[in-house]
């Protein structure tokens, strides 16, 4: 390779005296040597990354421990990995994280580098969620081998342990982030093919997931009833009581922030749920054209809220959490509630007032598009393309309707009767 005018490593760098400011001494092919003021000598390569395209600086040792020839091979050995599409710096933190004393080309080694290639376009809560279902499911058994040597003798034992327990979504998933990083190591040269590929046919079809609700206006009331008859948290009762109300999803609730509402518009009291904390990809997240999404509040729910403004109303969450209110409540805490009110996982939990809504406003006879949208659904196929409209008006007279519907299932009286009619 020809990278140009190179140093002689004859009396090189050593001759070079320190200056009052740091000196960069180059060799070619991104590679040089920053000499400090106190006579402290560092290799440095840039390069710029695969994927991206963003400049990146690796550090290759100190002067004399490395020296020039050594320096050269490291810069040699890099540039081979960006050639395959492998950005040095991830692959040398995937190395550290498994830790040294495994070779580079291992299974959790590259698992680990797919994972901070991906962390750049995946949410947090996403790219947690991955790295701990490979962590959990599949790095003890065959993190240390090398990735060539994985078959699908191995990967079999690892799925059946989780299908045994019935555990057939987690079994899909984790298939999927294998397959995932064997696809990453044929990309990048270090496999051939894709041994996950072959084990579809041998996994028990996924179930199809439903969170538990409840559809019946009888029990809908008995539930509403014990929601305000609960002795807990204060805090806990309100969210509870929205939760049916709002429908939302269960972490836009608990993460709701004051700022969000505005209660005193005069075309409607609503919620304003910033992109940011939508269930949207990472990149729609940070896209500032990504729409928010507005909640229109009921009467009943904008009452909930001024009961609990003199209580957390000074803080920035509208749920703080008990132990640390400078958070929002726990993840789990309305299913908690559930729980403490008799309602067991089976029969319903926090994500179930959505379906409760989606079917019985459907039933009620309100418009399909109008519930989708304020479901925050994502449409489907064509129609949902050329389908743009808000329907916020007729939103706004649902959302109302929706809450007198909740109220007349609570007083619902001994003779069954439903005293409610949608407008």
């Amino acid at each position: 390779m020809n990278y140009g005018n190179r140093m002689s490593t004859k009396g090189w760098p050593v001759q070079t005296k320190p200056e009052g400011k740091p000196i960069k001494l180059r060799d070619g092919g991104g590679l040089y040597l920053i000499l400090r003021p106190d006579g402290a000598r560092w290799w440095r390569l840039d390069y710029r990354r695969p994927l991206s395209g963003k400049r990146n600086t690796l550090s290759l040792g100190t002067y004399p421990d490395t020296g020039l020839a050594e320096a050269r091979a490291e810069r040699d050995r890099a540039r081979k990995q960006l050639a395959a599409g492998i950005d040095p710096g991830e692959h040398r933190k995937a190395e550290q994280s498994a830790g040294a004393e495994r070779a580079s080309n291992s299974f959790e080694v590259i698992s680990r580098e797919w994972l901070a290639v991906k962390a750049h376009g995946w949410t947090e809560s996403h790219h947690a969620k991955q790295r701990v279902r490979l962590e959990a499911h599949v790095l003890p058994w065959i993190g240390k081998k090398p990735i060539t040597d994985v078959g699908v003798s191995d990967l079999r034992p690892l799925l059946n342990r989780m299908v045994e327990r019935s555990h057939h979504e987690q079994a899909h998933r984790v298939m999927a982030a294998i397959s995932s990083v064997f696809k990453y190591a044929v990309a990048t040269e270090r496999a051939e093919r894709n041994p996950a590929a072959d084990l579809g046919a041998a996994l028990p079809s996924r179930r199809k997931r439903s969170f538990p609700t409840i559809t019946d206006p009888k029990l809908i009331g008995g539930l509403l009833r014990a929601m305000d008859g609960y002795r807990g948290e204060p805090v806990t009762a309100a969210a509870l009581k929205l939760a049916p109300m709002t429908f939302v999803r269960p972490g836009e609730l608990r993460g709701a922030r004051w700022a969000e509402f505005d209660l005193d518009n005069p075309e409607g009291a609503r919620w304003v749920i910033p992109a940011v904390r939508r269930k949207l990809p990472k990149a729609a997240k940070e896209d500032p054209s990504t729409e928010p999404h507005i909640v229109p509040l009921a009467e009943q729910a904008v009452a909930i809220l001024r009961d609990l403004q003199p209580l957390t109303g000074h803080r920035e969450y509208v749920f703080p959490g008990v132990r640390n209110p400078k958070r929002c409540m726990s993840e789990n805490t309305i299913n908690a509630a559930l729980r403490n009110l008799g309602y067991d996982r089976d029969t319903i939990v926090g994500h179930g007032f959505r379906h409760m809504a989606s079917t019985l406003l459907n039933e009620l006879g309100f418009n399909p598009d109008a519930i989708e949208r304020q479901l925050a659904h994502k449409g489907q196929g064509v129609r949902a393309i050329y389908n743009l409209a808000k329907h916020m008006p007729e939103r706004k007279k649902m959302m109302q309707a929706w809450a007198d519907y909740l109220d007349a299932c609570r007083a619902l009286g001994i003779d069954g009767r439903l005293d409610f009619k949608a407008a």
